[in-house]
């Protein structure tokens, strides 16, 4: 058998999924490291990390060997026939729908949609930033509020949102009170007291009839309808509450919400709830695109991210990212929220699923949902149960002795009710409850009808047609809504069809090109990895169903655990948190509840370095820690004299150290151990962004080299897509001391013995897509981990070496080399040529990329983060890119071209900009629009000019309006 070659060395045991995840190929490799001064992969990585954390034959035990495709479909097909599915009607925030095909195949199985990332480069993300404008809109149709935002991460999270702005909003300090309606669901009660306690918020709950506001309320909650299926007029206690300055949140269904009268109406102040019932599957409890709307003079304070309208330099309509000073990389501890992600791509699918209904179809949903649910309540007093007469939408609940034995009939028929009291067994139970959907029949209904009349020995009694009856005219929608074109005129599926792919035609993803983003790891999303996320064994299983019918959903969630944990060195993980951001939030309260079981209370100090992701302070801040910024070295590390003092002076009030590795200044720090024993040594728990582990994998065990908790991104470094913005999972790792503490759930056991409660809706966070990382995981075996983050470092440092001499590396390693990713420095070009960052980030979108990170971690510069999924032909393709457009700088420094008007400053250049008739420039169309040798052969158009930022934050608009008749005024030539 002949050797292998040097670049094999890391992978001795061939891979079949591995070349195709693995960009550049062994010639590539050894090409790339021939330029480094390096023969194999092994003595490179040994210059890159640090030796003393640096793993030499990382062995494992739970993660198995390398598989193929194949293999690994049907290993995970036989896990997932251990689920058992059945039509869940448990309700509680999950119901089952039908995701239109069009929109199944087009958007959710798409690529275009999946592999795109957030849209900052706003020309080339028109496609998805009107699909979340449309989103936006229809969410302040439903609710009846002119701002909404572009999704949140789950309803749970958004209601603790909106207490926090309600808190934030409060003129009267010395509230602290929080008023929660009794009747909300368990879960965002749950998620609630996670996000009060460290704030010190009290939470009153009870039935708004018997509450008395006073001036320690600043707020309150109310869902409508109730968990329990009941309506009622809050217009009364809205009333009161203002009447003391407070502000009302409602809760609400969106289906519901078609006929109820918008609740902005009503008088609330914000809006939340889940979009998942508009076309999105259950999935074990996510992904799924919440919502938050509330009133224009609180748009500042709206958490998560806003689509708005502005104008491009030509005087066009054009959608960006609006008010983006509220992100947490800017206001960093005094950031709006922590939040940086959202649910994207379930946003736009729930958006398509309004469209291709409108109003029409959503309100004939509604009507067969309530209709048939006001069958069953006749029926069900024929058989003679006696419940409350109270208006309800598609909800109903029933108290009898005759519960258990209904509940055990109804599941072998193959349905899931709702055991009340919520939390109690089958056995225990004392009543059933029923919440219907869009997937209810007559024939559904007339099968729970014959369940329940053979419990108790009754003749069944036949489905009888019944008027139906809608709300009272006070709390009824009765004026027109969803009347914009986009929700009434693509309702056949030829027209919907065109509608999706035009969106797509204006969006950059992956399939277009690498996305160089620094920090955001932007890898192969292989189609196999997403296949089995459609079966309906993962997608239609509700999250409280019965432990016995989620049998393959706990051996691909225990897979994981232990998967995850072996390849970090940490004892365990809980996968709940569903991004990075509510990740940091998990393990900053392990840390917090883990000092106060030990009675140090006063530990709230948190030390974080000032090159940390914004969402570090954030998180702190939300986790009652008080942020001290740690100094970095001109070298981009750590300033550890600045580390030691403030170690010395906080050492019995450290909590926690926050540290990102390798740092966002793109290098391994030498000293991290050192650093880790160092606040050990005060007391301190150490926490770990683990943003960057896709340069770890493989070589390094963090839970080994002295960090307590660390969250990972399985949407980085674990193949989950970004969505376009969404979703993630950023699951904690802790060590063994820490966890009795990790995260628990009200309706599941779940966590520790001493669990903090949880921080999220679902038990397992979005577990819907876990099957992504599964099938990573399997397909690549520990050692093609280890090759792919060999090669990540490699693709990095290949790019550094090539466009070193033409835009500085700004910070190296102790032997020169970066990590996964490098900055490259251009702020010295502004002052000979006027050419500052923004400008090379527009004009890569001329050469067809997308740009790198910009001005973070350092402000004028580029963040460069090539992953090891691109080949050596689209590495070389941006290097050549940038080094042509330090060319195009270098003529307008000697003055060939003019300074204001040339290729970088009046980039991106459109196709209709290109072909218009008026060209007022002193360089070609064809230097403008095809810059590269052959591009004419694979050209990505920009939708858009450049946009005007400052116009669109002054001019706000944030739901659909007819594009052509946006009002032109004079402040377009204003910065």
């Amino acid at each position: 058998m002949a050797e292998n070659t040097p670049a094999q060395a890391l992978s001795s045991q061939y891979s079949p999924f591995l070349s195709r995840h693995i960009g550049p190929s062994m010639l590539e490799q050894q090409e790339m490291l021939a330029a480094l001064g390096h023969r194999d992969l092994e003595s490179f990585v040994g210059q890159v990390i640090p030796e003393d954390i640096l793993e030499r034959d990382l062995s494992t035990e739970s993660v198995p060997e390398c598989c193929s495709e194949v293999t690994a479909l049907e290993e995970l097909h036989l896990i997932a026939s251990k689920n058992e599915v059945k039509r869940s009607l448990i309700g509680l925030g999950y119901y089952g729908t039908f995701t239109p095909s069009a929109v199944q195949r087009q958007v959710f199985e798409n690529p275009s949609w999946y592999t795109a990332y957030t849209p900052y480069q706003a020309e080339i993300s028109q496609g998805r930033l009107e699909a979340l404008f449309n989103f936006q809109t229809l969410i302040s149709e439903l609710t009846g509020l002119p701002i909404a935002n572009a999704s949140l991460l789950d309803e749970s999270t958004a209601a603790a949102e909106a207490m926090n702005v309600s808190f934030t909003l409060c003129k009267q300090r010395q509230a602290r009170c929080f008023f929660v309606d009794s009747d909300v669901l368990p879960q965002t009660l749950e998620v609630l007291h996670t996000r009060a306690e460290p704030l010190n918020i009290e939470l009153i709950v009870s039935s708004p009839e018997e509450f008395s506001f006073d001036e320690n309320v600043f707020g309150a909650l109310i869902q409508l309808p109730g968990r329990s299926g009941r309506i009622w007029n809050p217009q009364d206690f809205i009333e009161k509450a203002h009447q003391i300055g407070a502000l009302v949140t409602a809760a609400i269904d969106p289906l519901a919400q078609v006929l109820l009268k918008p609740v902005g109406q009503l008088g609330c102040d914000i809006a939340v709830g889940s979009a998942q019932r508009f076309g999105v599957p259950i999935g074990f409890g996510g992904p799924h695109a919440a919502f938050f709307a509330t009133r224009e003079e609180f748009k500042r304070q709206i958490p998560g991210r806003l689509v708005g309208q502005s104008l491009d330099i030509d005087g066009k309509p054009a959608l960006r990212l609006a008010l983006q000073t509220r992100e947490q990389h800017i206001r960093r501890d005094k950031a709006t929220s922590n939040i940086c992600t959202a649910q994207v791509l379930l946003a736009v699918i729930s958006s398509f699923y309004a469209i291709h209904h409108g109003p029409d179809g959503l309100q004939k949903i509604a009507k067969k949902v309530m209709y048939l649910r006001q069958q069953l309540e006749l029926a069900l007093r024929k058989l003679g149960y006696q419940f409350d007469e109270v208006l309800r939408f598609d909800t109903i609940e029933v108290m009898s002795t005759s519960a258990p034995q209904v509940h055990k009939l109804a599941n072998l028929a193959g349905f899931n009710l709702r055991v009340l009291p919520l939390g109690s067994t089958i056995n225990e139970s004392k009543g059933f409850g029923i919440s219907f959907d869009e997937l209810t029949d007559e024939k559904e209904v007339q099968n729970l009808i014959d369940i329940i009349a053979g419990v108790i020995g009754r003749p069944n009694p036949s489905l009888a047609s019944v008027e139906l009856k809608l709300f009272p005219q006070d709390l009824s929608r009765t004026e027109p809504w969803l009347q914009q074109s986009v929700f009434n005129k693509y309702h056949s599926e030829t027209e919907l069809m065109r509608y999706i792919n035009r969106l797509v035609s204006r969006d950059f993803s992956l399939v277009h090109g690498m996305i160089p983003l620094g920090s955001c790891t932007m890898k192969l999303n292989a189609a196999t990895e997403l296949v089995p996320v459609s079966w309906k064994q993962f997608a239609d299983i509700h999250p409280f169903a019965p432990d016995q019918q989620t049998k393959g959903y706990q051996i691909l969630i225990s897979d994981l655990e232990k998967w995850l944990s072996e390849l970090t060195g940490f004892a365990k993980f809980s996968l709940q948190p569903n991004a990075g951001s509510q990740g940091e939030f998990a393990g900053l309260l392990v840390i917090r509840a883990w000092h106060q079981a030990r009675g140090n209370f006063q530990r709230d100090v948190c030390l974080i370095p000032t090159s940390a992701h914004g969402t570090n302070p954030a998180s702190s801040v939300m986790a009652g820690l008080r942020v001290v910024p740690v100094e970095c070295d001109e070298m981009g590390n750590i300033d550890l004299n600045d580390l030691q003092n403030k170690v010395a002076k906080y050492a019995d009030k450290l909590a926690a150290f926050m540290v990102t590795y390798p740092s966002t200044h793109g290098v391994f720090e030498p000293n991290i151990r050192q650093i880790c024993d160092l606040i050990h040594s005060q007391g301190g728990q150490v926490y770990l962004d683990g943003a960057n582990l896709n340069a770890q994998v493989g070589f390094c065990l963090p839970g080994l080299y002295g960090v307590d908790v660390c969250h990972i991104n399985l949407h980085k470094t674990f193949c989950i897509p970004h969505g376009g913005g969404g979703p993630g999972i950023g699951p904690i790792g802790v060590a063994e001391h820490l966890l009795p503490f990790l995260p628990g759930h009200c309706l599941v056991d779940l966590g520790g013995s001493n669990s903090i409660s949880a921080v999220a809706s679902a038990p397992w966070g979005s577990a819907g897509i876990l099957p992504i990382t599964w099938m990573y995981l399997r397909m690549m075996g520990a050692k093609g981990l280890r090759n792919a983050s060999a090669i990540s470092l490699l693709s990095a440092n290949y790019i550094a070496y090539r466009l070193d001499q033409h835009f500085p590396v700004l910070f190296k390693g102790v032997n020169g080399f970066v990590a996964h990713e490098c900055i490259l420095d251009v702020r010295q070009f502004k002052k000979k040529s006027g050419i500052e960052v923004d400008d090379i980030a527009k004009r890569l979108m001329d050469y067809g990329f997308h740009a790198p990170t910009v001005s973070w971690p350092v402000a004028g510069t580029l963040m460069v983060e090539p992953t090891e999924s691109e080949c050596l032909d689209e590495l070389n393709r941006f290097c050549n890119s940038m080094i042509a457009i330090k060319k195009e700088i270098d003529a307008i420094e000697c003055g060939d071209i003019d300074s204001l008007n040339n290729p970088l400053k009046r980039a991106p250049h459109s196709i209709e900009t290109v072909c218009s008739d008026d060209w007022d420039r002193p360089y070609s169309r064809n230097q403008a629009a095809f810059p590269l040798p052959n591009q004419q052969l694979n050209k990505f158009w920009p939708a858009v000019s450049r946009i005007n930022n400052a116009y669109g934050d002054r001019n706000l608009i944030c739901t659909c309006l007819e594009m052509a008749s946006l009002d032109v005024d004079d402040s377009l030539s204003d910065d």
